[in-house]
């Protein structure tokens, strides 16, 4: 018998059902972990369309560490605009990179804490990483996974690290790699911060609705 929990991971799959998948998902599909980490580098604080058309302009000229390390910081700098804080991701990308060829001999490292020691990887890029590029279960927790666990009544949590501990404790781990996916594109056209569409949820019924006071 399934969880509440999983059945509720299971509406909102199928609520979800023909709407674009985040930008680093879509990435992924590459099946390489490389592009995932820098996909990964570009999507902090940048909206998705924005985050997958910049990824495609840089792998357009490098698609590997080697390749990426041969780019000016200029030629960089302008592949990635307007990505927030793009003069700075060019450089945590070439820093990433270079750590990639000399530490790694040229393949990005899948252990978790290895990720984090590299600079601008966090615990959500690093989960990202092991999830997406990997094949690893991790559960990646953005502002997305986030809000909505806490909104669902899955959790009752101040801080993602918290979260994703937490989560961990109720999602069957055969769902942990694509909970991400599935509650940011949730979260973008369903589940939004303010004035979430309850009346076409799916999952109306089995959410608490914690701190919405206001719904559409």
């Amino acid at each position: 018998m399934s969880s509440p929990v999983v059945n509720v991971i299971r509406l909102i799959r199928k609520q979800i059902k023909g709407v674009a998948v985040p930008s680093v998902t879509e990435v992924s599909f590459h099946n390489d972990p490389y592009l995932v980490l820098i996909s990964c580098i570009l999507s902090l604080r940048t909206k998705d369309k924005t985050t997958l058309d910049a990824s495609k302009r840089l792998f357009a000229a490098a698609d590997n560490p080697k390749d990426m390390l041969k780019l000016d910081l200029p030629v960089l700098q302008k592949l990635i605009y307007p990505v927030g804080f793009y003069r700075n991701k060019s450089k945590v990308i070439l820093e990433a990179s270079r750590k990639v060829v000399n530490e790694y001999g040229g393949s990005v490292p899948s252990r978790l804490e290895e990720l984090l020691a590299f600079k601008g990887v966090g615990r959500k890029t690093a989960n990202l990483v092991l999830g997406l590029g990997f094949h690893i279960p991790a559960i990646c927790v953005d502002t997305h996974v986030h809000r909505i666990s806490n909104r669902l009544g899955w959790v009752k949590t101040s801080h993602p690290d918290e979260t994703e501990e937490a989560l961990k404790k109720i999602v069957p781990r055969k769902y942990w790699i694509e909970l991400n996916t599935l509650l940011v594109a949730f979260g973008q056209n369903i589940c939004v911060p303010v004035s979430p569409f309850c009346s076409r949820c799916l999952a109306a019924r089995s959410c608490r609705k914690a701190g919405v006071s206001r719904q559409r």
